[in-house]
């Protein structure tokens, strides 16, 4: 006995209201359909091309519906089935080819606007995901590790040099050549080092340091000034140099782009941060680092430090001295928030820490100091 194996659903007058499962074979004058024995009468049903009518529907419209006025009525037959369609294609003559064309374009339109529905679907779901893990610093990390070095050089240049374009910039003398020699010792302590640091002392009265993503470090005056060892602005700059490795300027840059750059870059894209860096300009400076990536730095500096063979211990008491003295109202403080506890955590890690002796610096501090004037 062979066994029946239906490929399509036929519904008609005596057929059972939710259709009646049949086998469809398509013959050179049309379509034979035949029924299982225990529906209609089980006889084979021979139905010439001349009396079909071709559409396309179905719940997905991916189903050629195929109709035809019969001896027991009207019926309808949904035919899913690849090969028996396929067959029907080429089978078919050419008024019943036509009408099969428009019926297939039609899917063909439907299964379009299906397919750009699900991705603006998954768009959303995938916003929607990414909006519920955007303050995770894992998503952000993620972002900033495909966006190549020389791309986050080229944003931090071209905000460094528009910032001092309108800045009093000293060239030479002894504090340039100060911050060169510690610059020097340190770079020359970080393994694999991707950036070409340029430190640039500013004329100012500020107390501050900062540093852009790219490798460009600012040291104001007034820091210096207010500085009573050369291991004090070695500290701070060994502490803004960490936030360039860390990449933390860059990690504040993609955050505060928003969630769909973020989610570009994530996906691949990072042209989304190449077609901003001329919009960001001097709002790299008003981006703050956060408490962890603080920290982070103050950890990496102190040990760059003692891997430079300069005293670590410098950076402790100088951010503790402006903390006593002006009450954490100096703008540098401002943005870099001291307290005891950020104090007592450096001192634990230099404590453990191996020890090193220090190596001094070949300028003198005050003859530094004293190049600056009254």
């Amino acid at each position: 006995m062979t066994q029946f194996s239906p490929n399509a659903l036929c519904f008609g007058d005596e057929l059972p209201a939710a259709g009646a499962p049949c086998l469809v074979h398509v013959e050179e004058h049309g379509l034979t359909v035949t029924f299982a024995s225990d529906t209609a009468d089980g006889q084979p049903e021979s139905v010439p091309f001349s009396s079909l009518t071709v559409s396309a529907g179905g719940l997905d419209h991916d189903q050629l519906v195929v109709k035809w006025a019969g001896q027991k009525g009207e019926r309808t037959l949904y035919l899913k089935n690849p090969d028996a369609i396929r067959a029907f294609r080429h089978a078919a003559p050419d008024d019943v080819s036509h009408s099969f064309a428009q019926a297939a374009e039609q899917v063909r339109q439907v299964r379009q606007r299906h397919r750009l529905v699900w991705s603006l679907v998954g768009g959303v779901l995938l916003a929607t995901v990414l909006g519920l893990w955007f303050q995770s610093d894992l998503l952000v990390e993620i972002a900033v590790s495909r966006i190549p070095v020389e791309w986050e050089q080229k944003l931090g240049e071209s905000a460094y040099r528009d910032f001092l374009s309108h800045q009093e910039v000293m060239k030479e003398g002894r504090a340039v050549a100060a911050l060169a020699e510690m610059t020097q010792r340190m770079t020359t302590q970080i393994p694999d080092n991707p950036y070409k640091f340029e430190v640039t002392v500013v004329k100012s009265d500020i107390v501050n340091a900062f540093a852009l993503p790219g490798g460009y470090v600012v040291v104001f005056t007034g820091l210096m000034k207010k500085a009573e060892s050369g291991e004090e602005v070695a500290g701070v700059l060994s502490h803004e140099l960490n936030h360039v490795l860390q990449r933390h300027g860059l990690e504040r840059i993609v955050k505060s782009l928003g969630l769909m750059t973020v989610a570009a870059i994530v996906l691949g894209n990072q042209q989304g941060l190449v077609g901003m860096m001329k919009q960001l300009g001097v709002e790299l400076f008003t981006l703050k680092f956060g408490r962890e990536q603080e920290t982070e730095a103050d950890l990496t500096g102190l040990q760059l430090l003692q891997r430079a063979k300069i005293n670590p211990s410098g950076m402790i008491t100088f951010f503790e001295r402006l903390s006593e003295k002006d009450q954490g109202r100096m703008e540098w403080l401002s943005t870099h928030p001291m307290s005891a506890a950020r104090a007592d955590r450096l001192k634990a890690e230099l404590a453990a820490l191996p020890k090193k002796s220090p190596e001094p610096f070949t300028f003198d501090w005050k003859q530094v100091q004293a190049s600056f004037g009254p």
